[in-house]
Formats: structure tokens, sequence, C-alpha cells
């Protein structure tokens, strides 16, 4: 039976010869993680079963990221106990304020996904892995509870979405105005508990970092996961970073595919989700049209908060100022990449420009801290989420864009293209 990279995966690891869309399936994971929100929950589940440990200690990862420096009384608790469940149970990556980073840039930069492999998480975005070559979903805090003392979770086999990538990108145009190009296209829901399966020759001219920003918002069009093939770049991203072994799947020549897409690189512009769904889609120079005045921009996240998001933004900042009442908030996503801002200057430059940079936390993405919203208040942000009271009031409004065109943005104080700068 012909099978797609996902169900290849999924099928090897439910022990199967083969499997086919809507099978129920039972697979052993390579890894079980959560965040200082969902694994606090997750931990009282777990108790709940009367384990007095996880499945392994190598692979349950506790990321403590979202409310991080703790923002609160309530945040304090649950990162508390999520340290003493650490503590307890031996959980060996265990990442905690100083040596943290947001989870989905952390996990892969430590090496502790490589393609090949079945992994869940306690967060929507943990579909970021698919950009490995690896089956990483979302799941919900009983689902990690299990999981962590199973070392097994049940799925429904899905279907697949077939994007065939062509061509190269344009300057100024990144992996998140072609994410957001594909979920204006097909909506929300268009791939809804579907594998989103990109391949053909643009794929190789993309950045590992363009493909953990598309795999990323796969979930935002309604999908299972997000799954990018294996190639040199791959490779070279994983063993500069670990020596676990790993096995590359690929899909048939004659997998079944729902629908297919081709989508030429060159042509996509940079583009911007209006309020308040991610499909909002309009390309730059249709939103420079509405002359949007914005109050804030926010360049960071699971979705953009890595060393090439940091560096374009650095690039247009430079010798500019942030345009006075425009508060602009910079957070790289791991310590690594703090790092490398300060030796590189591009924290210098970030801070001349009129910029905050600050440790890394998801904060301002979910509305938690960092850069809370106030009633009318807009922001352009490279995060992943737009809907109604994300980022604070409800009568807010976020407006998603790549890092390049956020900069731009807070320079210019509306939206705006950056290379016309």
């Amino acid at each position: 039976m012909s099978m797609t990279m996902t169900q290849k995966i999924l099928a090897a690891h439910a022990s199967l010869e083969s499997v086919k869309a809507g099978q129920l399936i039972k697979c052993r994971l390579d890894a079980v993680m959560g965040n200082d929100i969902t694994t606090a929950v997750a931990i009282d589940e777990l108790k709940k079963t009367g384990a007095d440990k996880v499945f392994d200690t190598d692979k349950v990862y506790v990321v403590l990221d979202h409310f991080t420096p703790n923002k609160d009384v309530k945040a304090a608790e649950q990162c508390k106990k999520c340290r003493n469940f650490a503590s307890d149970y031996n959980i060996k990556n265990f990442f905690d304020v100083g040596e943290v980073g947001i989870e989905h840039a952390l996990i892969p930069e430590k090496g502790l996904v490589v393609p090949g492999d079945a992994m869940i998480g306690a967060d929507s975005h943990t579909c970021t892995y698919g950009a490995l070559g690896a089956f990483s979903t979302g799941i919900g805090s009983t689902d990690m509870a299990v999981g962590m003392v199973t070392g097994e979770a049940w799925f429904k086999v899905p279907s697949a979405i077939k994007f065939t990538l062509t061509g190269t990108l344009p300057p100024f145009v990144s992996g998140k105005d072609v994410i957001l190009h594909i979920i204006g296209m097909i909506g929300v829901s268009g791939a809804l508990y579907k594998s989103m399966e990109f391949c053909g020759d643009g794929v190789a001219s993309l950045s590992m970092d363009d493909r953990f920003t598309i795999a990323n918002m796969a979930i935002e069009a309604g999908a299972k996961n997000g799954i990018f093939p294996v190639d040199e770049k791959t490779v070279e991203y994983v063993r500069s970073r670990t020596d676990k072994p790993f096995k590359v799947y690929e899909a048939d020549e004659d997998a079944e595919y729902d629908e297919e897409y081709n989508i030429d690189l060159s042509s996509v512009k940079p583009t911007v989700a209006f309020p308040h769904l991610p499909e909002n889609a309009k390309t730059i120079d249709e939103a420079m049209d509405l002359n949007i005045a914005i109050d804030q921009v926010v360049i960071g996240s699971c979705t953009n908060g890595r060393i090439s998001d940091m560096r374009i933004a650095a690039e247009i900042l430079k010798g500019r100022k942030v345009k006075k009442g425009v508060r602009t908030i910079i957070i790289p996503a791991t310590q690594e990449i703090f790092l490398e801002c300060m030796e590189k200057g591009y924290t210098k430059i970030f801070i001349e420009a009129g910029a905050a940079f600050s440790t890394p936390t998801c904060g301002p993405c979910l509305g938690g801290h960092m850069g809370i919203l106030a009633e009318g208040e807009r922001c352009v942000s490279t995060t992943n989420r737009n809907f109604v009271g994300r980022m604070g009031h409800v009568k807010s409004e976020v407006y998603l864009a790549s890092p390049a065109v956020a900069a731009a943005s807070a320079v210019m104080g509306t939206l705006y293209d950056p290379s016309k700068l």
C-alpha cells in the first residue's frame, strides 16, 4: 500500500507494515513534551494513574517558557510544581530560567528531535518539528500524562495535502510569508486533521529557519502536522547538534493526497494576516494602501524568534529609530540566540533603535505578559495567532507578519514594505 511521509513514520512506530487514512493506531513515542502551563495540569493527571515514574527520563521534556520569568503568583506556583515534578521524577531534559528557551526553538536547538521521530507535545505548535522530517503534533495535558507514563499514544492516521514548492524567495520574503500565503489560500480549516506535506525543488532553497516557521503554523490551517523531506540542510542541522541515530522516510511516488497545490516561491510577496484570523491574508502593498497606524511591534516567538529573524530585524533597524509611540519588543527564542545577538552586535542595534530586548519567553504571544495590548491598540507581531483578545484586550488588534515587515513597520508606524525603506 502506498503511503505519505507521515503515514510511513506512523506505521513504523505502530509496528505495522502499512497504515491508511482514518485508521486508529497506537504508536510508541520518541518524546513527550510540555511547558509550564500544560505540564502543571498533566502532573495532576499523571498522579491519578498512581505511576511513580515516567516511561523514560530522557524522553520527557519540560520547558518553562510561557509565563516565565514568573509573571505573578499563579505562574510561580505552576513553575514550582513543574520543578518539584522534574526533581521527583528525575526528568533529565528540564529547562528553567537561565537555560530556557521558547520550547519549539529550544528542542531542535538541543538536538532533542531528529528525522523520523514520533513526538507529542502539550502545545499546539509542536508541529514545528516536521521541519526536520519528524512526525510531531500537539495534544492535551491528559494525553501528555498518559504519554509520560506509557510512552505511547493513539492516533487517527491523517490523510494529506501535497504542496509542491518551486523557485526561490525574493529579497525580504521568508517562510512566514509563505505560510501566511498558504493559509490565505486554503483557510484556517483548509487542512483540518490532515498532514501538510511539502516537497519540490523549492524546498532546497528554504533555510531551516524558514521550514521551522512553515511547519510551526501548519496548525493554523487546522493541520495535524506539517512535514518536510530530509535533505542535506536537514542533516547538517541535526548533525551539528546531536549524534543520535535517525531514519529518513520518504513518501511513495504514488501516495494519495486529498489535494495538491503548486507554489512558485518567487511569486510570493510579503504577506500580512489581518485581524482576527490567520487566513485574512493581504499582500504588503494591499496593507500599505490602508495606512493602518500601529501602537506596538513584537518580533519573536516560536514562529519567528530564531537568529535569522534577529538578523533581518537588525539589518532593517540599523541606523534607524522606531517611530515615537511604537513600542517595539524583540525577544530572541533561546539563550543561545540571545548570546549570538550580543556577539553579532544586534542587541546594540535594537537598543539604539529604541526597542526593548527581552529574555526568552512566550509572554506577549498569548497575552501573558511582556506586551499586553490595551483597548483599541494595534500590534504588528511575528507570532502565530491573531484571534480576538489574543494579545490583550478583546478590542485590540493583532496583525501577523514576518520580522522584516514588523521591523519596517516599527520604523514607519504603519504596516510597511521593508523593500521600500
